[in-house]
């Protein structure tokens, strides 16, 4: 079931664009910080483009449907990777970029994110700590309380880790 925090105002949700906005750059952040340790593959620029699709959507510069466009074709990037990480990486990107059409999407580039560090053989819960690190204030506490409901990270984590 969605959680309802995450439905932007005009679709009837509490969520305001400039948080709506602010989970799509941190989502690029998240997606790009593995990106550019996992994705080895410079013939194929769509994971890359989809994190730079997300931050011009939440700068104003592209349409939700463009954003969504640069997702679908991460995704299809991260079904032709024959590497794990690099695909976990890919569907990150493209789950930043989805965030424009659905702010929860942030928190699916969050668990792709730690999961292609895991495959990547790097450090999961350094990644997750440094995701914790960028969320912006305004929307940490949402957040990473959904975050927990999704078991993308543990529970009580807002209690024990501060950025």
């Amino acid at each position: 079931m969605r959680d309802r925090r995450f439905v932007a105002k005009h679709r009837g949700g509490p969520l305001s664009k400039n948080k709506h906005y602010l989970m799509a750059l941190w989502a690029a952040a998240c997606a790009e910080h593995v990106l550019s340790v996992l994705w080895k593959n410079d013939i194929d620029q769509r994971p890359i483009n989809a994190v730079r699709q997300a931050r011009a959507w939440a700068g104003g510069e592209i349409s939700v449907g463009d954003a969504r466009k640069a997702a679908v074709a991460a995704h299809a990037s991260a079904r032709a990777s024959r590497n794990a990480a690099a695909t976990a990486a890919a569907r990150a990107a493209g789950h930043a970029a989805a965030t424009a059409h659905m702010a929860d999407h942030c928190m699916a580039t969050a668990w792709y994110a730690l999961k292609g560090a895991e495959l990547g053989g790097n450090n999961a819960e350094r990644e997750r700590r440094w995701q914790v690190r960028k969320l912006p204030k305004a929307i940490r506490d949402l957040v990473v309380s959904g975050c927990e409901r999704r078991r993308i990270y543990p529970k009580q984590l807002s209690k024990t880790d501060t950025p």
